[in-house]
């Protein structure tokens, strides 16, 4: 069973976070979505977090719906950032009645083309784990995720970027100490080839100073989802609901509210 909080009362918003953080990424949005009348799940994905890694493959997807039916969750409005808005498309396309909408931010893909930057990311990152540098790898994923395309780490707030240091940090703690664990499970026909039978209202939120490849993914889905709606957030990478959380939940709860 995945780690989770459960707050409020009311419909159910399940948080779904990015890759680069955990259920503490959402810090900004659970009080308001509480105030507002929602109850909120947030889980830890497998090996981030408080969620610890297993031997073998796993699949982000079945964890999800466990620990649904486990709450007795049977509707949900789902908000998922980068691998959770994945998680919250491939979901939606197999619990297709189970959700009545999405808010998918900073959208990544399983089959998403990555520029040279977040390539090169990649294998930077893997090299400095392999050399033991935790750190380091920590650092090129907060320079390519949280800084942006055009942003030197001292013009990001600093207290954003620190809790997300901790949040990867973490992640990288976790899946270290299962070296033989994933991979994640495929999903098979892929989602991008699906989009049109996403049928539940959904809203796409990207920073604008977010990586090419994610900004080609949010237009991607504007264009295959019937009736999608897109909205940038200025001055914002990876992170929008952290770095601009006042105008992240605005937005949120009026498409919540009118869904």
């Amino acid at each position: 069973m995945l780690a989770h909080d459960v707050e409020g009362d009311g419909p159910v918003v399940i948080l779904l976070h990015e890759g680069i953080g955990d259920r503490r990424m959402w810090d900004p949005q659970v009080a308001p979505l509480v105030e507002a009348g929602y109850k909120v799940v947030r889980p830890d994905f497998r090996g981030c977090g408080d969620s610890a890694l297993a031997p073998g493959p796993f699949s982000n997807l079945a964890d999800v719906r466990e620990l649904l039916e486990h709450l007795g969750v049977e509707q949900a409005r789902i908000v998922g950032g980068s691998l959770g808005a994945r998680v919250a498309l491939e979901y939606t396309l197999t619990y297709p009645q189970t959700v009545e909408a999405l808010v998918l931010v900073g959208p990544g893909l399983r089959d998403m083309n990555p520029n040279d930057a977040v390539r090169k990311s990649w294998e930077e990152e893997e090299a400095l784990v392999e050399a033991g540098d935790v750190d380091g790898a920590v650092e090129v994923n907060l320079r390519v995720w949280v800084d942006g395309v055009s942003r030197a780490p001292d013009e990001v707030d600093p207290d954003v970027r620190e809790r997300l240091r901790e949040m990867q940090r973490r992640a990288f703690e976790v899946q270290m100490a299962v070296p033989d664990a994933g991979p994640e499970e495929p999903f098979e026909p892929q989602a991008s080839t699906r989009l049109a039978e996403i049928g539940c209202p959904v809203l796409i939120l990207v920073g604008d100073l977010d990586q090419p490849a994610i900004q080609e993914v949010a237009d991607q889905l504007a264009e295959g989802i019937s009736g999608a709606r897109k909205e940038v957030i200025a001055g914002t990478a990876h992170a929008p609901n952290m770095e601009r959380p006042e105008e992240f939940n605005r937005l949120v709860l009026r498409f919540l509210q009118a869904a």
